[in-house]
């Protein structure tokens, strides 16, 4: 059974040259259960994946914006080889994006996983003039209808319109032509400024995400810290516990010794000596033989 329903299966961008391109990713969780994904490409440098990893609980969707950064070169004949794997595994109920690792889509890892390949399609855009590779460079065909109007009046093979008329005409035309020349190499000095602020936007977001990732790190050595710091004052507090238990059973030994001392004193101070208690019972029995004789 498939888990996760994938459209579309080729990524189609939009070629042009200094200009990103994006297109998106649909994705369809059809089990019952909690799925993880994770987005790899051939060409990592060349595209940005957002997000490229997550959780898709069950019956739910999600969608995946990919983005070509902007190219100088174009590839020979507009033929990409770039591919990108989309894997898929189940995951326990619950899991978060953040509870996600390399290796549940591990091939060892024991659990059942997807993996979907998709190919990349580069097209040029409609709106634009034809777009010729040379050198592997686009270059800008000139535009047919143009010149074959051109070609037309110089030749003289339609029906010869008066003079001034084809002047006018052929006139109009290179105006055109010129007009249309200045307005590409204002564009091509225009590039460099839009790349610029893309590359800043591009530069203050990746700042953000550093800064971000930056108060994150603090935040957890904030918190070990304090962890530290409490398990020094539970030791503290034992050692000091255990030093004053060691005192109290020293002092109650030494009490222990005392009472012990005063109880065999008190057992040597009770009744009579045994000598004086001998010479009281022989002085006895002498009174008492003198008496009865």
């Amino acid at each position: 059974m498939e888990l996760l329903e994938i459209q579309p299966r080729e990524l189609k961008f939009t070629f042009e040259l200094k200009k990103q391109s994006s297109c998106s990713i649909h994705l369809v969780n059809k089990s019952d259960q909690y799925l993880a994904f994770k987005v790899k490409t051939t060409s990592p440098k060349r595209y940005c994946v957002r997000p490229n990893t997550g959780v898709i609980k069950p019956k739910a969707e999600c969608d995946i914006t990919v983005t070509m950064q902007a190219q100088r070169v174009a590839p020979p004949n507009m033929q990409c080889k770039d591919k990108f794997l989309i894997q898929s595994t189940v995951v326990p109920y619950g899991t978060t994006e953040a509870d996600i690792r390399s290796d549940m889509f591990a091939k060892d890892s024991g659990k059942y996983h997807e993996e979907k390949k998709l190919r990349v399609v580069l097209s040029g855009p409609a709106h634009s003039p034809v777009l010729l590779p040379l050198n592997g460079l686009l270059k800008q065909d000139p535009c047919p209808e143009i010149f074959s109007r051109e070609e037309q009046l110089l030749s003289g093979v339609e029906n010869t319109p008066p003079a001034h008329v084809v002047a006018e005409d052929l006139e109009g035309f290179k105006t055109a032509k010129v007009t249309d020349e200045s307005r590409a190499a204002k564009d091509v000095e225009s590039r460099p400024a839009k790349d610029l602020d893309e590359l800043k936007l591009m530069k203050d977001i990746a700042k953000e995400k550093i800064g971000k990732d930056i108060e994150e790190l603090n935040s957890k050595l904030n918190l070990l810290e304090l962890n530290l710091s409490e398990a020094k004052l539970t030791i503290t507090r034992l050692t000091e516990e255990r030093s004053v238990a060691t005192q109290e059973r020293e002092t109650l030994k030494h009490e222990l010794a005392m009472l012990r001392k005063k109880s065999h004193m008190r057992r040597v101070q009770v009744g009579f000596p045994f000598l004086f208690v001998l010479m009281i019972a022989i002085i006895g029995i002498a009174v008492g033989y003198l008496m009865h004789s």
